[in-house]
């Protein structure tokens, strides 16, 4: 798939792998993938109403849930649709422009999504080892103090890698072996020398990835000993059983992130890449729909005032 080394007036056109499958079987793909899309936006729109229409999610946790709400949608539509169109069309190719467009926004979210995990984690811990001043500690403004640097540091973060990757050199024809502009798949594509980058990206990962996990295990130990002292085995499970949705999402985008990146495998390599971008923005909504008493109070009764209103 590789022609020429690009010249300094032209950009090299990207060819997106994806899942390479034949003609008679791309409707079975595209209708797969468009059902997990519009099942990710429907689920994390109806959490949005949800905290929006009801005054009494409005605290620091569904804030927080809100975010990351916004964000799956954000996250999600950066990379599915292209993969739907492809898969549609057979049309793999996707201009330099559009690539690098589409690694800034993949790398922002996902970095965005690190800080907001690490925030819903300072939010429990707050909860449960210092509920009595909760409602001071997590003040609309320590939140709001919380989420933007969240957005904002992986923005410039990803600029940063961005541009990085927009120093690498290509053939005119370049394949991505994967389904989106991943910068993994960029770095092997490149016909130059990675060294320093890769180096860039050890201790980025280490920032961005290391040391969220580790104020997130932080949280927990303390939250774990806190929870031990309680004398009630059920008191002890209710207090805990608050941090359930939260752990599974952790577990489940930390674990697919470490997954896919020791990854040497092509055919795993976008299973898993397609299990990191959608599993959790798809369970997001389930688990805290599923799982929190509040979320169903608040959907019965906007379904009983739609039902009203409508009567």
């Amino acid at each position: 798939m590789r022609g020429e080394i690009k010249n300094d007036t032209s950009d090299p056109t990207f060819y997106i792998f994806a899942f390479p499958i034949s003609a008679n079987k791309r409707i079975i793909l595209v209708t797969a993938v468009l059902l997990i899309y519009l099942l990710i936006l429907s689920g994390n729109l109806l959490i949005i109403s949800l905290i929006c229409l009801e005054p009494q999610l409005h605290t620091s946790m569904y804030f927080f849930l809100c975010n990351l709400s916004i964000l799956d949608i954000l996250y999600v539509s950066t990379t599915l649709p292209k993969l739907i169109y492809i898969s549609y069309t057979g049309d793999h190719v996707i201009s330099y422009t559009g690539c690098l467009a589409q690694l800034y926004l993949y790398m922002m979210f996902a970095d965005t999504e690190d800080f907001l995990l690490t925030a819903m984690a300072i939010d429990r811990y707050t909860a449960i080892c210092f509920p009595f001043h909760y409602t001071q500690i997590m003040s609309k403004q320590f939140c709001v103090l919380l989420a933007f640097p969240a957005w904002f540091m992986s923005s410039v973060n990803a600029s940063s890698l961005t541009y990085l990757a927009h120093k690498l050199i290509f053939s005119d024809l370049v394949e991505v072996k994967n389904f989106f502009c991943d910068l993994k798949a960029l770095i092997i594509a490149s016909i130059s020398d990675t060294t320093s980058l890769r180096t860039f990206i050890l201790v980025d990962a280490v920032l961005i990835g290391a040391v969220p996990i580790g104020l997130i295990f932080t949280s927990y130990v303390c939250i774990i000993y806190t929870v031990l002292k309680i004398k009630s085995s059920h008191g002890r499970w209710k207090t805990f059983s608050s941090c359930s949705s939260h752990i599974t999402i952790v577990v489940v985008y930390f674990g697919s992130a470490m997954s896919l990146y020791m990854t040497k495998s092509l055919q795993q390599d976008l299973v898993l890449s397609m299990m990191f971008v959608t599993l959790v923005p798809m369970l997001n909504p389930l688990v805290y729909s599923l799982r929190n008493k509040d979320i169903i109070r608040a959907a019965k009764r906007q379904l009983h005032i739609k039902t009203i209103s409508l009567l």
